[in-house]
């Protein structure tokens, strides 16, 4: 109930700002962004995120279950250590990085968030599958479940929390980080952030800021309360 309240008063305060600067006449020698620009650069920020995320899960699931196969797991370091790159590497480099091969665009600031994003989705893929106590794969096994049964049946709904929780921080990064992507052509609000910064006006980089902070809570909580849906009755809490 408690992180509920902190939750609404923080999006309440980060869509009061951004109304309060929307209305104003004028941020120095610039119009304020309009509701239009706000609105129109959140939906072109939650396309790039959703779409860089959906790439990671695609890849970061199948792949972080796929090292904890037998016979496979040898991979397993090499493969998350790869991914472990993306996120020691900042962000800002991995974004530029991508700028010169893929040329600047839609395209880069994609590629970018995708590698940024990889590294919770399969970590967590992976340790929810490691994690499961062996006792209960050998108890599966004994009730004669095949390795495929005993996969979807026992592995992945044990896993299912602890996946979600990878996805639900990568999603939370990818929000943040996406700022920076138009550096290298990309859209969404870190257009109006970085034009503040040019323009040395503050309020305009809280008008750009705020809805990205309020965008992170929402699909925060929204995939809070997923993570809890997909979590199977034995293992809640209370």
């Amino acid at each position: 109930m408690r992180r509920r309240i902190v939750l609404i008063v923080l999006l309440g305060i980060f869509i009061g700002l951004t109304v309060w600067i929307t209305q104003l006449d004028s941020l120095k020698y610039m119009q304020p962004k309009t509701y239009g620009d706000i609105a129109r650069q959140t939906w072109n920020h939650i396309k790039m995120v959703g779409i860089a995320e959906l790439l990671a899960i695609a890849v970061g699931v199948p792949l972080g279950i796929f090292v904890t196969r037998p016979g496979l797991k040898r991979f397993a370091t090499p493969i998350v250590g790869t991914a472990n790159v993306g996120q020691t590497i900042p962000s800002l480099a991995v974004i530029a990085i991508m700028a010169p091969i893929l040329g600047y665009g839609f395209n880069s600031a994609i590629i970018a968030l995708f590698v940024y994003s990889l590294l919770p989705v399969l970590r967590n893929s992976y340790a929810g599958i490691k994690d499961i106590d062996p006792a209960i794969i050998e108890s599966a096994k004994g009730m004669g479940m095949s390795r495929t049964q005993i996969a979807w049946r026992i592995e992945l709904p044990l896993a299912r929390p602890v996946i979600m929780a990878g996805i639900r921080t990568s999603t939370v990064i990818c929000v943040g980080t996406a700022t920076l992507a138009v550096l290298v052509g990309g859209e969404g609000l870190g257009k109006i952030i970085l034009t503040g910064l040019y323009t040395q006006i503050p309020l305009l980089i809280v008008q750009g800021a705020a809805p990205t902070a309020a965008l992170a809570v929402i699909l925060d909580t929204l995939l809070g309360g997923f993570e809890a849906w997909m979590t199977p009755r034995g293992l809640k809490k209370g």
